[in-house]
């Protein structure tokens, strides 16, 4: 199953009164699985940068002044998400803004039973501990050293790790699918990765060690079993 983990940072908390995206940040994962395809972007928002979102994420007036606007990436993003489910924390705010953005440049809204918020995930697995993202990585032990302040792609990579554990966990780190026998495989206008299959390997024991067995058994005094054996 292919599903979209993504994030936002902003200019404020709210599109109606005229904050907007100033950069978003997707990961793909594949079966719970990240295939190493992203899709990463600054906006210009066509607004000043208030402090406060500034002290936030870091992006200012000066650098985000030579970036595109949202509505320019909009179908590279839109061809990206695809129809797949997406991921995020606190899910209600970045759809809100994103559908804000995508009605702004004329594009059809994203359906909200698309929406799966780890927030929500959080609160029902972990009800009345703390549900951050900060702490949600200290809870899975989830590395968040490089987060000094919010990216949206460096949350959307910390989150896809967080939701995989919010969702039945798997060890962080084993890599599955960067596997030394991996290929790409091309389907619907996108590249997915996959693993050959192996060549089956034998299991079977050897006749030296079904004559071994054989002999140990036979060297048992009044086994269990032979007491359920039908008589013969």
């Amino acid at each position: 199953m292919r599903e979209i983990i993504f994030d936002t940072e902003t200019t404020g908390l709210n599109p109606a009164g005229g904050d907007r995206i100033v950069e978003i940040g997707c990961i793909e994962i594949f079966n719970r699985v990240e295939t190493g395809r992203h899709f990463h972007a600054y906006f210009n928002p066509e607004r000043p940068m208030p402090s406060e979102a500034e002290a936030v994420h870091g992006l200012s007036n000066i650098f985000l002044s030579d970036k595109p606007r949202f509505g320019e990436r909009a179908e590279e993003l839109l061809a990206f998400i695809e129809d797949s489910p997406l991921v995020a924390h606190n899910a209600s705010f970045d759809f809100g803004f994103l559908n804000h953005e995508l009605e702004h440049c004329g594009r059809p809204r994203v359906c909200t039973s698309r929406m799966v918020d780890t927030l929500v995930l959080a609160r029902t697995r972990h009800p009345g501990a703390k549900h951050s993202l900060d702490a949600l990585c200290t809870r899975f032990g989830v590395d968040r050293s490089q987060r000094v302040k919010h990216g949206a792609l460096l949350d959307a990579q910390l989150l896809a790790q967080v939701y995989v554990e919010l969702t039945g966990g798997r060890q962080i780190g084993l890599g599955l699918v960067a596997d030394t026998r991996a290929v790409d495989v091309v389907g619907n206008g996108q590249t997915v990765v996959a693993r050959e299959a192996r060549e089956p390997r034998p299991h079977h024991a050897a006749p030296e060690e079904i004559e071994r067995h054989r002999a140990f058994i036979a060297k048992l005094v009044n086994p269990l079993w032979a007491r359920f054996a039908p008589a013969g």
